[in-house]
């Protein structure tokens, strides 16, 4: 077993490079499986979610080849399963891609219920009612989900109930090749959306609209792929740093980024007192005086996304004032509230609201990540707290954040790696 201690009360100051992003990835590996062909993807995150995508991929037939540490080339032509095996579906949420893709290419999919960090109910009905309206016959059973479609899926008008990312993506992957023009009505705008568009799009598909209120897709005959494709840059990561560096009272500048996903939360460092300076692909992050009080809830892109959250609340433990966080997303987002208290913090979470109750310091403290956000939360905590932090459950970091501590030790943080006996 592995943990991450973490030698505190330390002002971050220096640069750090931005990763690709993980939301689109994992979205856009699944993709691969609509090609006829042989592809290039770079700018890949080296993390377990991206190992696990290239795992499940070859499961079903694809080849997968290393160029190096963040590209690819993947080869579609041969699928030769449409069942993705249990045990490495159930590792991760965003195994569910693969029904999008696999029922719009071979017309049949067989994927377990997914897994991921334990946020609250995932409810994938909105999923479902896709593809259903494309002509598909969906049943969940003994943890599973078949879904096919013997006479080809037919393009429909689909109006989302409510804003799902994973539904969006999903039902986008599935009427690529589907007969007619597909239109999604309320669909998701996160940047992932947008990406996985724009990479179908390199790869021939005729999508239109992705990041706005309707997104428009003409089906085709085939993807022959043939092209590389260059994965977005991970807003979450980047916003993660610009948090740090208000928590820690540094001064970072976050390169290789797109400032403009990055603007709600920009928004809220300037309102409790932080400073940012964005400038096209790179933003500058510093603290020079007590950060206060703030409100903020979550919400689907553009607003203030619940994957900063826990970061976030980081900060407005360090603020003055009674801060309140509501959110919006998933139910059970506020579990690090519990361990941050464990730090000095002083937080009550109720329901879907947490209040925060501004303190002048956190202390060192043995912690648990119990998921992804809430881990790189409990790494900024540990860095600004006065004293030794022991983080537990890392590989929940590993999936979303590619060599955090390195990264981390760059910008001053004393943080390493260590292996306990079990």
């Amino acid at each position: 077993m592995e943990k991450l201690v973490i030698t505190g009360s330390t002002s971050l100051h220096g640069e750090v490079e931005i990763s690709g992003a993980k939301n689109a990835a994992v979205a856009i590996l699944p993709a691969t499986l609509l090609i006829n062909g042989i592809c290039t993807i770079e700018n890949l995150p080296n993390i377990s979610d991206v190992k696990i995508s290239c795992e499940l991929l070859q499961s079903l037939g694809a080849k997968i080849t290393w160029i190096d540490a963040h590209t690819i080339t993947v080869d579609s032509r041969n699928i030769t399963s449409t069942t993705a095996p249990l045990d490495i579906t159930r590792k991760f949420r965003a195994s569910y891609y693969l029904i999008g893709a696999l029922l719009g290419r071979c017309g049949r999919a067989e994927v377990g219920l997914p897994g991921g960090c334990n946020l609250g109910p995932r409810p994938i009905d909105q999923h479902i009612k896709g593809f259903e309206a494309l002509g598909a016959d969906v049943t969940v059973t003994n943890g599973n989900i078949i879904a096919s479609c013997n006479n080809g899926l037919k393009a429909t008008s689909i109006y989302m109930d409510i804003v799902s990312v994973g539904a969006t993506l999903n039902i986008m992957l599935a009427s690529v090749l589907a007969d007619g023009t597909t239109i999604i009505d309320n669909p998701a705008k996160e940047p992932h959306i947008v990406d996985l568009a724009n990479f179908l799009n390199t790869m021939g598909a005729d999508i239109r609209g992705a990041g706005t209120d309707i997104i428009k897709i003409n089906g085709v005959k085939e993807l022959k792929g043939n092209a590389t494709y260059s994965i977005v840059p991970d807003q979450i990561e980047a916003g993660t740093f610009m948090l740090a560096a208000i928590a820690t009272k540094g001064d970072i500048l976050v390169k290789n980024c797109i400032t403009k996903h990055l603007e709600s939360l920009t928004a809220k460092i300037l309102e409790i007192g932080g400073n940012v300076d964005a400038n096209g692909d790179h933003v500058r992050v510093w603290w020079d005086k007590p950060t206060t009080k703030a409100t903020i809830k979550t919400l689907p892109y553009p607003g203030f996304p619940t994957d900063l959250q826990p970061q976030m609340g980081v900060c407005l433990s360090l603020s003055s004032g009674t801060s309140i966080i509501n959110e919006g997303i998933w139910d059970s987002r506020f579990q690090y509230t519990y361990e941050l208290n464990k730090m000095g913090a002083n937080i009550t979470s109720k329901g879907q609201s947490a209040f925060f109750e501004g303190v002048d310091k956190l202390y060192g403290a043995p912690v648990y990540a119990s998921d992804l956000r809430a881990g790189a939360a409990l790494i900024i905590a540990g860095i600004a707290a006065e004293g030794k932090t022991e983080i537990y459950n890392i590989s929940h970091i590993d999936r979303g954040y590619e060599k955090i501590e390195e990264k981390f030790k760059k910008l001053g943080a004393h943080i390493e790696r260590v292996k306990e006996e079990e």
